[in-house]
């Protein structure tokens, strides 16, 4: 018994001393940054090169000139969300149906455009929403002729939900894969046609990938700035654009630090209260299951 103790006791030191490496990682490279973010947010450096300690940075930050760009985050980040799960939804339950092989393909090919370069798949929309791109051609044929919507809001919004709907649907996918069939087959047997099956068995179980999907989707379309710059054309500012605006042009790293640790905060809480929402759901969901 003594013997079984002291390995224990061994491989777990040697279990703690693999992972010194990675805790310095840790350190170095997310302590370290979040720290000096938390220090310039809180500090302001005058012209005679002083830094003082002050909150004005902020009370900046809710200033009312910039509800806008918060808000019209916010909006495009919630309606490209809720795309990706009306799109991504039925495509990862169709794939988890089909045979292993054939769906390990469909998915393989579904996540091929992601090995590409993200700035490079963010271009290729300028090609196809400009005034003389794909689209616009394809509609002359049957004599349309609209207006290019490049530089607008809604091909912001197409940017987002293109780049980021595999992450919708890969932890949907991986979710479906995982639903014990016996669990449909009991509730065909009990009398319950397809769409009972799906509404009270298939789509509970399946809430913890769409949790999931909902905050790899959600979080970087609100922090993104590229997709806004290309296919905004800078009349469509998001919160993203306005950190990077601060770190690379106007040179105000307080502010920008002080921007960037205000949406943390708020990452945090709807991350907080994304898990809150899939416990609920998962419990809910294995409740309804054991009733019926």
């Amino acid at each position: 018994m003594r013997r079984k103790i002291r390995k224990n006791t061994e491989a777990d030191k040697r279990t703690s001393r693999m992972a010194y490496p990675y805790a310095l990682w840790s350190v170095i490279f997310i302590l370290v940054p979040l720290v000096l973010v938390v220090f310039y947010s809180f500090t302001q450096t005058s012209d005679a090169g002083i830094t003082s300690f002050t909150f004005d940075n902020y009370k900046e930050v809710f200033n009312p000139l910039f509800y806008k760009v918060f808000l019209r985050s916010f909006v495009l980040s919630g309606i490209a969300t809720i795309a990706c799960i009306l799109i991504g939804y039925p495509v990862a339950y169709i794939i988890s149906k089909m045979d292993i092989s054939k769906g390990s393909t469909l998915i393989l090919l579904f996540i091929l455009p992601m090995w590409m370069n993200f700035l490079l798949r963010t271009y290729a929309w300028i090609a196809i929403l400009g005034k003389n791109g794909l689209l616009n051609n394809f509609l002359a044929l049957f004599g349309l002729h609209p207006n290019s919507i490049l530089y607008t809001s809604s091909a912001v919004l197409l940017g987002m939900i293109y780049n980021f709907l595999p992450f919708m649907v890969l932890p949907i996918y991986t979710t479906l894969q995982k639903i014990d069939g016996d669990l449909v087959n009991a509730a065909k047997d009990l009398g319950a046609n397809d769409i009972t099956v799906f509404r009270k068995v298939i789509f509970p179980l399946s809430m913890p990938g769409v949790m999931s999907g909902v905050t790899m989707v959600f979080m970087p379309c609100v922090t993104t700035f590229a997709i806004s710059r290309l296919l905004g054309g800078g009349k469509t500012m998001l919160v993203g654009d306005l950190i990077e605006q601060q770190f690379t042009t106007v040179g105000d790293w307080n502010f920008g630090s002080a921007v960037s640790i205000v949406m943390m905060l708020i990452i945090l809480v709807f991350m907080g209260l994304m898990n809150k929402v899939d416990r609920e759901a998962t419990e809910g969901g294995g409740h309804s299951v054991r009733k019926k």
